[in-house]
């Protein structure tokens, strides 16, 4: 089993399993964007999160807009979400214009969890734009669900942190906001160092995200680093393309456990 955190009340387990994959966000070049989408039909969605289940994982992250992930996720809690994954729901508003009506709708299919998109966050911290971060996640809040927010820059995690108005922090590992901003993609190994500097600084609980770097960095590498610098109350997001190797959920899960096993005997 998969060791396990309380996270803002929610038994989650220190790995959860992300989406980009599915939207064919590869951040790598288009070809492979084209790859990951043609591979991940709702079936595949739904084949993907029944093997993380049955591997142990007890949560996932998806945004809540990318047409057939959302047909996936409409599909997997139409009969309730009892016994399921528990959904942490990425909300943006491209699909939907005003943020507070994307929320309930993410509430309304079966999130446990939300948080806001991390290039909106960036734009919201840009222009320091208090007002409307503190409108949409009191709106969240409102819903009885943990509400967090995503950011590519620990600048912008130090910003909202100083709001105290968030429950958890979405910290990617790299500052790669470059691509909201239409600036290219941009991974540098030294944005690592400030990620794991900005999670521990902050007292709430957290999510890593790209840790691996979209498929640049070794994955028990990355693993590894991972668990030895965040707190012992967060957890990592990673997604998983099966199109890749269809044992890959399962490896990532083994991966963990050899991860964290090793730090608890090196601890005891």
């Amino acid at each position: 089993m998969i060791a396990k955190v309380n996270f803002c009340g929610l038994d989650m387990t220190r790995l959860v399993i992300g989406a980009n994959p599915f939207g064919g966000y590869s951040h790598q070049t288009p070809e492979r964007d084209k790859v990951m989408r043609e591979f991940h039909t709702p079936d595949q969605i739904l084949e993907t999160w029944r093997q993380a289940l049955d591997a142990g994982i007890t949560a996932m992250v998806t945004n809540n807009e990318t047409p057939h992930v959302l047909d996936a996720l409409e599909r997997y809690f139409a009969d309730g979400t009892e016994g399921k994954l528990q959904w942490i729901a990425q909300v943006n508003h491209n699909r939907n214009p005003e943020m507070t009506d994307a929320i309930d709708e993410a509430v309304k299919i079966g999130c446990k969890a939300l948080f806001i998109h991390g290039g909106v966050v960036d734009n919201l911290y840009k222009n320091r734009d208090e007002k409307t971060i503190r409108k949409w996640v009191t709106h969240a809040q409102s819903h009885g669900i943990p509400v967090g927010i995503a950011g590519h820059s620990p600048v912008v995690h130090d910003w909202v942190n100083s709001l105290d108005i968030v429950d958890f922090h979405v910290v990617c590992f790299f500052d790669c906001g470059s691509v909201h901003n239409q600036e290219g993609e941009r991974f540098s190994l030294e944005d690592i160092a400030e990620a794991v500097k900005c999670i521990q600084r902050i007292e709430k609980p957290c999510i890593g995200y790209k840790i691996m770097g979209a498929g640049r960095i070794d994955p028990k590498m990355a693993f590894q680093y991972a668990f030895d610098n965040i707190k012992v109350g967060d957890v990592v997001n990673v997604g998983m393309h099966r199109g890749d190797k269809e044992t890959i959920v399962r490896e990532n899960v083994d991966l963990v456990n050899e991860v964290l096993g090793q730090a608890a005997r090196q601890s005891a």
